[in-house]
């Protein structure tokens, strides 16, 4: 019987090779999407890259459990909740998998800059433990901050007002509040927090999608954001929480039903106000140290360049984290389309760009 150490090692092995085949998914997924870019078509994208992450997963030694996915939003393409990922080969680890194939469809069928492939993998202890929180709403209200904002007494909190927190931010940072950027989701429900943020003296930087990357951006080192607030998606919540730990920051998240008709069907799976009034820690969301985070830029955003042609090349901008080391490793790849295949999982075998 293997001892402690052995085991222990065996598994830091394996999450440090996982890192590099979840880049090789995250890529696949970013080229498959390039085609849509601007076409207008945000389902035809999605599903495209799904299909590329998909099979390439599949092709990835673990016994992976997908906690959370985009499948259940909108009734959207995607990998869902439940859904069994990789060869599933004896003593291979068992891992929890929260994805987003294309984190900015409608960014992506714009040709607008901000859309990403993203994937946040954790360590489980079984085939069961939900190491990656299984968030049941479709939405989540949160703030992010960076490490500096996280250390140190005085904690950023959702029973504080924003006036506060924006106050516990500056006073952290060494800045005055009206120096402050806050990144927030243009949505009609964020009208209010953008007034009260203004009000303050402080920037708002707006964005129209990508929630991942902008929950992300306090914790990246000369990024611009000091916060990111407000309602967005729970898988979004989930990886952008992997992310935030590798780096360092903090993420907090509460679950925020959209309609009656959500509190309803909640009702009945048992879950009521107080599981509402829960907040959820990045750990919370991402258990142990054993957490991964890969992403590949589709187009243009703050974290990574999109995916470029130049004649039979396609280039692919992609970064790895790691919590356990804490390291950020930057993969700018050139694939040749002469030779470049992807395992898609519609499709018998390897597939041409």
């Amino acid at each position: 019987m293997p001892n402690e150490l052995e085991v222990f090692s065996a598994g830091f092995e394996s999450e440090r090779l996982i890192g590099l085949d979840l880049i090789r998914a995250s890529e696949a997924a970013a080229l498959k999407a390039f085609r849509w870019i601007g076409k207008g078509d945000k389902i035809a994208a999605d599903d495209a890259a799904t299909d590329a992450i998909r099979g390439m997963l599949n092709l990835i030694e673990m016994s992976a459990t997908c906690t959370i996915g985009e499948g259940i939003k909108d009734e959207a393409p995607g990998i869902f909740v439940g859904e069994k990922l990789g060869t599933w080969k004896k003593d291979t680890p068992f891992v929890c998998i929260a994805l987003d194939p294309i984190d900015g469809t409608t960014l992506t069928s714009k040709g607008l800059p901000g859309a990403l492939s993203v994937i946040a993998a954790a360590q489980a202890k079984s085939a069961d433990h939900p190491a990656l929180a299984p968030i049941p709403t479709y939405y989540m209200d949160k703030i992010a901050v960076g490490p500096k904002v996280r250390e140190g007494t005085g904690q950023i909190r959702f029973d504080m007002s924003i006036e506060q927190n924006l106050e516990l931010v500056a006073l952290k940072l060494g800045k005055r509040v009206h120096d402050l950027v806050v990144c927030i989701l243009d949505r009609p429900r964020h009208e209010e927090k953008i007034a009260r943020v203004r009000k303050t003296g402080a920037a708002v930087q707006l964005i129209g999608d990508g929630d991942v990357a902008g929950a992300i951006g306090p914790s990246m080192p000369d990024s611009g954001v000091d916060i990111y607030i407000g309602i967005g998606g729970s898988a979004e919540a989930v990886t952008g929480a992997a992310a935030i730990k590798c780096l360092g920051g903090e993420i907090l998240a509460r679950m925020w039903p959209r309609d009656d008709q959500e509190r309803e069907e909640l009702a009945a799976q048992g879950f009521g106000d107080k599981d509402y009034e829960r907040v959820y820690s990045s750990e919370d969301m991402a258990q142990g140290g054993g957490i991964i985070f890969a992403a590949t830029g589709i187009t243009d955003n703050a974290m990574l360049r999109g995916v470029r042609f130049k004649g039979q090349t396609a280039i692919t901008h992609s970064v790895v984290m790691r919590s356990r080391s804490r390291t950020i490793r930057y993969i700018t790849a050139h694939h040749d389309l002469t030779r470049k295949t992807i395992r898609l999982q519609t499709e018998a075998g390897e597939t041409k760009l």
